[in-house]
Formats: structure tokens, C-alpha cells, sequence
């Protein structure tokens, strides 16, 4: 199932925005799936998991181009049937509503996989 959170826009930091606040961002985890977790009041944190290295792969790629296409760039881990993504706002040193936008989207990306 999808979030409606996922048809939000990107809309990156601005200059003078401060890192969501606990109560702020639990708002916001709770309309994304299970796989996400707040770490350190920093980042978010996700594994998928998949029955083979090829769709972990593609999976990959397609997150890849969704970060290109909103300039939004998760650190990705690839291994056999197991894909890994922390995301930030870097400019903010922080969470952003982007980077649950984005969380939100890579979840609808992955229900693609999991028929």
C-alpha cells in the first residue's frame, strides 16, 4: 500500500530550515512503511528485501533514478537480496519532510516488487 505522503512534492531545504524535531517527524514516519526507522534523531534508515541479487539490482537503479529526477540523493547499500537506504538532508544536517517524500516513494517503488 502506498502513502499518500508519496504524491507530495520534493520541496528541498531552504537556507534557515532546522532539522525536524522528534515530535515533528514521528508524524511523518508513521504514514511510511515498516522497513523505516529514525536513527540518532538524524537520519532515516530502511531495509528491503528481495529473493534475488537482480531485483535487489534493479531496485537500485530505480531508486537511483528517482534520486537523479528530484536531486535527492539516499546513501544506497546493495548486497545479495537485500538493498539498504539512509537519507538526510544534508544542507540541514537533518531530517526534512523531503526526505519522508522520497522514503515514501522508494516504499511505492518497492510494493512493484513484491507482488
Amino acid at each position: 500500500m502506498s502513502s499518500p505522503l508519496a504524491d507530495e512534492p520534493v520541496e528541498p531545504a531552504e537556507e534557515g530550515d532546522e532539522p525536524l524535531t522528534d515530535d515533528e517527524y514521528a508524524t511523518y514516519l508513521e504514514k511510511l512503511g515498516d522497513a523505516w526507522e529514525v536513527v540518532d534523531d538524524h537520519h532515516l534508515e530502511a531495509t528491503y528485501e528481495f529473493d534475488d541479487f537482480a531485483d535487489a539490482l534493479a531496485f537500485t537503479n530505480d531508486i537511483g533514478e528517482l534520486a537523479e529526477a528530484e536531486w535527492h540523493h539516499p546513501d544506497i547499500y546493495l548486497s545479495w537480496g537485500e538493498v539498504g537506504v539512509e537519507m538526510w538532508s544534508h544542507d540541514i544536517g537533518g531530517l526534512h519532510e523531503s526526505d519522508f517524500v522520497m522514503a515514501a516513494r522508494m516504499d511505492r517503488i518497492y510494493g512493484e516488487y513484491d507482488d
